[in-house]
């Protein structure tokens, strides 16, 4: 055995140990993700600007042009655009590339038997969800520069904040797409799509600000429960410029912080245990 051992290593050849042969597999499988993302940048990028594009522009142009909403309602408006963006399009992108390699192309399996825990390969479709709403959320500044004109006003002290605040966003939003794709089947998405996404998106907050339903107190206490209210309240704390003596109403940014992380934990904790359950039987 040890002469055979011998050999082997003389002719060049060394067993890898398994946390090598772990960081190979995940780094052969994120590029292989990389390379698609690069392929599909531009359909990508005009499918997920197409929204924010003609929201921007109707709601925060066009309506306080004609007197509609005043001024600086734009100034309002675009955080909680950008929140709209990233956190869907984390939603979407594990809900339905996760849900078709479950049932239909079954890609899943490949992933599978590379030498990978089982817990890895759902996290490594968590992170490329979160780097493509990322890069749609960055996308909305220069849109939103180019469409608001003079409307466009962002801080800059808080930048790091923002940053902070956009990660979080897009992981909440990737691992609820997470738990969607191990629970409800692929024939079913379009329906929990309509069903879910339509109220979670006019309940929060993202078109108006939460302290302005204070006379809605009913609703206001309703958003509460919509996790897309923290990500836009949490954005528009670190975007909107402050003036002497005036400082924009959000909700505190620690009970944001807070609300966002249970949010990701409780998601991601659940749709690991259902991804494993599902994978292994």
């Amino acid at each position: 055995m040890s002469a055979s051992l011998s050999s082997t290593q003389q002719r060049g050849f060394q067993a890898r140990s398994n946390f090598r042969a772990t960081l190979t597999a995940l780094r052969a499988i994120i590029s292989r993700d990389l390379l698609v993302i690069r392929r599909e940048a531009a359909v990508f990028l005009l499918q997920t600007l197409m929204q924010p594009l003609f929201m921007l522009f109707i709601i925060g142009k066009v309506f306080a042009t004609i007197g509609a909403s005043n001024a600086g309602f734009s100034t309002l408006l675009l955080p909680g655009i950008v929140a709209l963006t990233i956190f869907v399009t984390a939603v979407q992108g594990p809900a339905v590339d996760l849900a078709r390699d479950l049932a239909v192309t079954r890609e899943i399996d490949d992933r599978l038997l590379a030498p990978l825990p089982i817990s890895l390969v759902a996290l490594e479709k968590l992170v490329l969800a979160t780097l493509r709403a990322l890069i749609g959320g960055a996308f909305v500044f220069p849109v939103a520069f180019l469409v608001l004109g003079s409307g466009y006003q962002v801080r800059t002290d808080l930048l790091g904040v923002l940053i902070g605040l956009m990660v979080l966003v897009a992981l909440v939003g990737a691992a609820l797409g997470m738990l969607i794709a191990v629970i409800a089947p692929i024939q079913l998405l379009p329906i929990i799509f309509a069903l879910v996404f339509t109220p979670l998106i006019f309940t929060g907050c993202a078109l108006y600000p939460w302290a302005a339903l204070g006379s809605i107190k009913w609703f206001q206490i309703l958003t509460l429960f919509n996790p897309l209210t923290y990500a836009a309240e949490g954005l528009r704390y670190a975007m909107i410029p402050s003036a002497p003596g005036y400082a924009p109403q959000t909700l505190a940014i620690g009970w944001v912080l807070l609300a966002l992380s249970v949010a990701f934990v409780g998601c991601l904790w659940t749709a690991l245990r259902l991804f494993h359950k599902r994978v292994v039987n």
